[in-house]
Formats: C-alpha cells, sequence, structure tokens
C-alpha cells in the first residue's frame, strides 16, 4: 500500500468534514457513512423527522465534493420517465432524441422516496445496482461516481408506499438521524436562526475540496486496504447471525456481507489504515444491517425493535483479537 495515497484519502475525508462542519452542526456520523458509501461505491438511506437538515446535508456533500448533484422529490404522481426520462420525437429531423431525466448526474437526492409507487420506486433497480438505465432498449451509463442519497420520514405513514426488500437491499447503509444535542442546537440557531429557508452554500464558506480525480484516486486506494481472514470470519458470522436469530423472519443476505466488507475497507483508509479492524466492521454493522433483517411477527408483537436486536447479534458474535 502507498502511504502517500493512503495519505491523500485521510486528508480529503478530513477537508471534507471541515468544510460540511461550516454548514451543517453536528451528524458527524452521517457524514462518514456518506463519505464511505462514496468511496464503495455504494448508496444512503437517511430516515428521520423533519427539520433535521437530510436534504441540506445532502446538497452540501454534494457541494464540497464537486459532484454533479441531481434532486428530485417523489410524490404518488411521480413516472418513472419523469425519474430516468424518455426518448422524445423530433419532428424537425425525424428522429427520437433522449431526453435526459435528473437521475443523470452524480449525486441524485431522491427525496422522499417512500412517497412514490413501486412502479417508480423500481426504476432506482438497474441505476443503484449497474449505474446505468435502459430507455427503450438501449442502455445510458450514469458514471461510476453514481450515488443515491434518499430520504424518508419515519412518522407519516399516510400516503407513503413503503419500500421494497430488493430496494432496501441496494442501498448501503440505513441511517437514522436523531435530533441535535442542546448545544447543537443552540448553534444550529446562532449560525441559522437570522434567516428562512435553505442557507447559501456561498455565503456560508463552503467550498469544492475535490475533484473528479482526486475521488477516483481514493476510491482506487480501497480495493487494496488488507481484510484479514479473521475479519472475513467475523462479518460472515455477523450476517450469518441475523438469519438464524429467531426475533428475524428474514436475515440479512450475501450481499450484505459483501458490502459490509468493502465498507470496512473505506472506514479503515478514512481511519488512515491500510488493514481493517473489528472496530471498522462493528462502527458500519448496525446502519449496514438495520434495513436488511425483518423482524418475525411474534418480535413485533413483543415491541422489539431491529436495532435493538442487530445490536444484541453484534455483541454476542465473537470478535477477532
Amino acid at each position: 500500500m502507498n502511504d502517500v495515497k493512503l495519505e491523500a484519502v485521510e486528508s480529503l475525508a478530513e477537508k471534507l468534514r471541515t468544510e460540511i462542519s461550516k454548514a451543517i452542526i453536528g451528524q458527524k456520523e452521517t457524514v462518514d457513512l456518506m463519505l464511505v458509501s462514496l468511496l464503495s461505491g455504494g448508496h444512503v438511506l437517511l430516515e428521520g423527522v423533519p427539520g433535521t437538515a437530510k436534504t441540506f446535508l445532502a446538497q452540501v456533500f454534494s457541494h464540497a465534493m464537486k459532484l454533479d448533484f441531481g434532486r428530485i422529490q417523489f410524490t404518488p404522481d411521480l413516472l418513472p420517465g419523469d425519474l430516468i426520462g424518455t426518448n422524445l420525437f423530433n419532428f424537425q429531423t425525424s428522429e427520437f432524441s433522449l431526453i435526459k431525466g435528473p437521475i443523470f448526474c452524480d449525486l441524485l437526492l431522491a427525496d422522499e422516496i417512500n412517497r412514490t409507487p413501486p412502479k417508480t420506486q423500481a426504476a432506482l433497480l438497474e441505476s443503484m445496482q449497474e449505474r446505468q438505465v435502459t430507455i427503450d432498449g438501449n442502455a445510458h451509463p450514469l458514471g461510476k461516481n453514481f450515488m443515491v442519497i434518499a430520504t424518508q420520514n419515519p412518522i407519516e405513514q399516510q400516503g407513503t408506499y413503503p419500500l421494497p426488500e430488493a430496494q432496501l437491499d441496494r442501498f448501503l447503509f440505513k441511517h437514522v438521524l436523531d435530533y441535535p444535542n442542546r448545544d447543537e442546537e443552540i448553534e444550529i440557531i446562532q449560525r441559522h436562526g437570522s434567516q428562512s429557508g435553505t442557507p447559501d452554500l456561498k455565503s456560508l464558506g463552503v467550498k469544492p475540496i475535490a475533484t473528479a480525480a482526486s475521488i477516483k484516486a481514493a476510491k482506487a486506494v480501497i480495493p487494496d486496504i488488507r481484510l484479514g481472514e479473521d475479519i472475513t470470519h467475523y462479518i460472515v458470522d455477523l450476517v450469518r447471525g441475523t438469519r438464524s436469530n429467531p426475533l428475524f423472519e428474514t436475515g440479512a443476505s450475501p450481499r450484505a456481507a459483501a458490502m459490509i466488507a468493502i465498507a470496512s475497507r473505506a472506514k479503515a483508509a478514512l481511519n488512515g489504515r491500510d488493514f481493517v479492524i473489528p472496530d471498522d466492521v462493528k462502527a458500519i454493522a448496525l446502519p449496514a444491517l438495520r434495513h436488511r433483517a425483518i423482524l418475525s411477527p411474534t418480535a413485533e408483537i413483543e415491541g422489539r425493535s431491529a436495532d435493538a436486536v442487530i445490536t444484541a447479534v453484534i455483541e454476542q458474535t465473537e470478535a477477532p483479537r
């Protein structure tokens, strides 16, 4: 492993945290998960009550990383063509021309993704897995940096469409945003309490700190991070622990184990290490598993939560020394 390349990844992470902190107070764990996801080629589902800066955070992250940003508000009447685009006939040239949808970007903010019907939700499946969309039989690439940050509100259930398991499994992380602590909330008011609406990023001093080349170089480091055989066994045991637990009707898939492995490598690189340790795995295990394991009806009746059961699985799974 080239130490210079590894230091560049760690430096990129530090600069990103600094820039984002100019606009976002707190949410350090969220920022790290988003960066891990970008470097490991994953996607993030953010869940939180209104007003916890889910949308603003995605905008700030995209701006700081100098990513081409696209946003679409998911609504009950949204059609797949509104998302991916369509071919329209041009009468002047007598040819069809592609009108690209907002999905043609580096970072797509899928705002309130659970407010659109399954047919439109399914339009994201191919793009999230293969980083391309197929329109009228023709495949159109989206680029290697394509990433989806989706948001959803856990409170309002009327008029929503729960994401199917196949859709949820495409997300590397499901992260639950909590309220800020008292000191953070005071700072939010001091910094943003003089105006309504979304603050202007330039006035806050947020600057792009990455380039396409620096992101490509950082992502190239991740596969070279060492994942020992004992860590591999640990990841597999964690995932299989969700399947053998009677409180879960369905456990996490083999895809979950593979995604945790590459995300652990990214986490190690962000911490300046060229090898994965158990703490890297533990740091991402809950957000990587909470949306992949389905509670049994008995566990739901007993009032159990997926987070609590997964946390117990993590604590009960022996980590390598």
